[in-house]
């Protein structure tokens, strides 16, 4: 990159980019034309994007979210870009070869040429129909626009500086700001010229409401630029059916399988649909907040249950912030039981006229702050942080001392009208979210939750009972039963544990209790119940010794079969326990750093194969089961 005032600048359009901005700008890194600069311009991004662009050495601009439209963000830019040629190109557009950028620019040099555009071409990842566009609409032969035929597109285009300092892009339309300008230009004698050998691949990989919608964008701004109009409507559902006739047999002739055909019908149906209503909305679409909610059509993933044994990934919108509130991109969640009751249908649905309202399962979350409330002071972007699955009122007695589990008005994450961390990002309010120290994993931090819960048991049992115990058993073979047996043995206590088994515990004392080996629990003073083990129950009660401790972290209906009387008569001190309180958090934080926590986080799924992950849980062949919702944290 030249060191004084480039010929070219490249802006670059960016919202939510992470995934493709990489190989643009590796692409760029490689072109053989080197007199540039790169602008990215980000429109409140809440992934990498930014991060990205300043690592690759690009200059970077931020506009807020409700600022943006597509001729703003691109005015903003050429702005501030130094060169007398400007290229348009969107972050997930990849240049085909390393002659794409000389291609672009070479026709500018001519001294009539206004605007250049490049050809496109599909992704491996595109639907098949708009690869086919692509193909249709970006031919093989260089052609120059005239006024009956006025079609560019800013996603792998050029223009002349000078032109646009005398006019820029209408900032109002909600795409189609390129045919605007070309066609300001076109009449007063300019050259637009469309050149297929500067070309890209454009990746596009949408939910079909996002196909829709980016079409009734496109219908919207269409009418408002007299591209499509009215009377234009049966041409473009002919044109849609016939192209749909067309990819069917293409896709016959390919042997493509009935999922192939499926997805081509589906695409030409949303994009019909689409086009037609963005049309007949248009004159509708007056005010400037109805506007913004055209600009934005990219989501995220979550995990959605809508009814009994039915749960599927689904597009969620980026929500906008309550001030008091952050956004959270979820690095790891924890499977826990809650999660496939919810599945199960344990937990009822609730519902509207419209179905079913469905419920993000995930309890134990850690993640980044990716976005703030104006309110919030204590965090900032970047926090690495855990939220909490109780959040109360925050106003109650309960809830100022830290007890959150008591608060009346408590709500659980994962629960019904409270999204879980079965998604890329949610929403929290800023008292509910704790930041984590550095010294320690985003991986290991998302056990916070169990061993917290671990904690304020441990911490009940001690205050409930007279004398220290020289030995502990615990019952139980999940993640709990694991971080008991090691929280006891840091704190200088023997553990034992008693039936099934605590993978990866080798420094505890283990066996398997049977009934031929019953006067082996009088060595015990505590017992902690972290699991309800079948047939244990009775026995602990019979055999144990008098004034023994017994901590019940599980709610196992067994233990409803407890003999009161035994209890009674052998002085045993029962403490129940649940949840954990807000100062608990920060010393699991403590015991996580110094705790051996390996097995538990060793067999992690990626959210995608959230099933298997719950297949993995229900097989019981793991302590515990890690969902990675964020691939690029470790």
């Amino acid at each position: 990159m030249s060191e004084i005032t480039p010929e070219t600048s490249i802006v670059i359009r960016a919202f939510n980019e992470e995934r493709w901005l990489p190989e643009l700008l590796a692409a760029l890194a490689h072109q053989t034309y080197r007199d540039f600069e790169t602008i990215v311009v980000d429109s409140g991004s809440v992934d990498r994007t930014r991060a990205i662009a300043l690592g690759n050495g690009a200059r970077l601009i931020s506009l807020r979210s409700e600022d943006f439209t597509f001729g703003y963000s691109l005015n903003i830019g050429i702005e501030a870009a130094r060169g007398a040629y400007i290229v348009i190109i969107s972050a997930h557009a990849i240049p085909t070869d390393e002659h794409w950028l000389e291609r672009l620019i070479a026709p500018l040099r001519q001294s009539r040429s206004a605007m250049v555009f490049g050809g496109q071409r599909g992704h491996a990842l595109s639907k098949f129909s708009e690869a086919r566009d692509f193909e249709r609409v970006f031919h093989d032969k260089p052609m120059v626009m005239d006024d009956d035929h006025v079609f560019v597109n800013n996603a792998n285009s050029a223009i002349k500086k000078s032109l646009w300092e005398e006019h820029s892009f209408d900032e109002g339309l909600p795409g189609l700001e390129d045919a605007e300008w070309a066609k300001f230009w076109i009449p007063l004698g300019w050259n637009v010229i469309y050149e297929p050998s500067a070309c890209v691949y454009h990746v596009h990989t949408e939910s079909w409401v996002q196909v829709r919608h980016r079409f009734y964008r496109e219908g919207i701004a269409g009418r408002w630029t007299a591209v499509r109009i009215i009377r234009h409507i049966p041409a473009e559902i002919l044109r849609e059916l016939w192209w749909t006739v067309k990819d069917l047999a293409l896709a016959g002739v390919r042997r493509s399988g009935a999922a192939i055909c499926s997805e081509i019908v589906r695409y030409r149906y949303n994009k019909a649909i689409g086009i037609v209503n963005g049309i007949l909305a248009s004159r509708r679409i007056t005010n400037p907040s109805e506007r913004a909610e055209l600009h934005f059509d990219k989501g995220f993933s979550a995990v959605v249950v809508r009814e009994a044994n039915s749960a599927r990934i689904e597009p969620r919108s980026i929500p906008k912030l309550r001030p008091s509130e952050v956004l959270v991109r979820v690095a790891y969640v924890g499977i826990t039981a809650s999660d496939l009751a919810v599945f199960e249908g344990s937990v009822v649905l609730p519902r509207v006229d419209a179905g079913p309202v469905g419920i993000v399962p995930g309890r134990e979350i850690s993640g980044t702050i990716v976005s703030i409330g104006s309110n919030v002071t204590e965090l900032q972007e970047g926090d690495r942080v855990i939220v909490e699955s109780m959040q109360g009122c925050g106003k109650c007695a309960p809830c100022e001392s830290g007890r959150i589990g008591s608060c009346r008005d408590r709500v659980d994450l994962g629960s019904p009208g409270v999204d879980g961390g079965y998604a890329e990002y949610i929403v929290a309010r800023a008292r509910c979210v704790t930041k984590i120290p550095d010294a320690l994993s985003l991986r290991r931090a998302v056990l916070w939750e169990p061993t917290a819960v671990a904690m304020k048991g441990i911490r009940r049992l001690m205050a409930a009972t007279e004398n220290s115990p020289q030995e502990c058993a615990v019952l139980g073979s999940d993640a709990i039963a694991y971080l008991v047996a090691n929280i006891l043995m840091l704190r200088g206590y023997k553990a034992a544990r008693l039936a099934g088994g605590i993978e990866g515990v080798r420094s505890a004392d283990e066996f398997v209790l049977g009934a031929e080996r019953p006067h082996e629990l009088s060595r015990f003073a505590w017992f902690v119940a972290a699991a309800g083990e079948e047939g244990l129950h009775d026995l602990l009660v019979h055999d144990c010794r008098s004034g023994s401790g017994l901590l019940l972290l599980a709610s196992a209906n067994e233990w409803q079969r407890l003999l009161t009387h035994r209890i009674v008569s052998k002085d045993l001190v029962v403490v129940g326990s649940a949840g954990y309180s807000r100062g608990d958090i920060s010393e699991a934080f403590d015991v996580l750093m110094r705790m051996d926590v390996a097995p538990l986080v060793q067999h992690c799924f990626p959210l995608e194969e959230f099933r298997q992950a719950w297949r993995a849980y229900r097989g019981g062949m793991h302590s515990k089961i890690l969902l990675q919702v964020d691939h690029g944290v470790v």
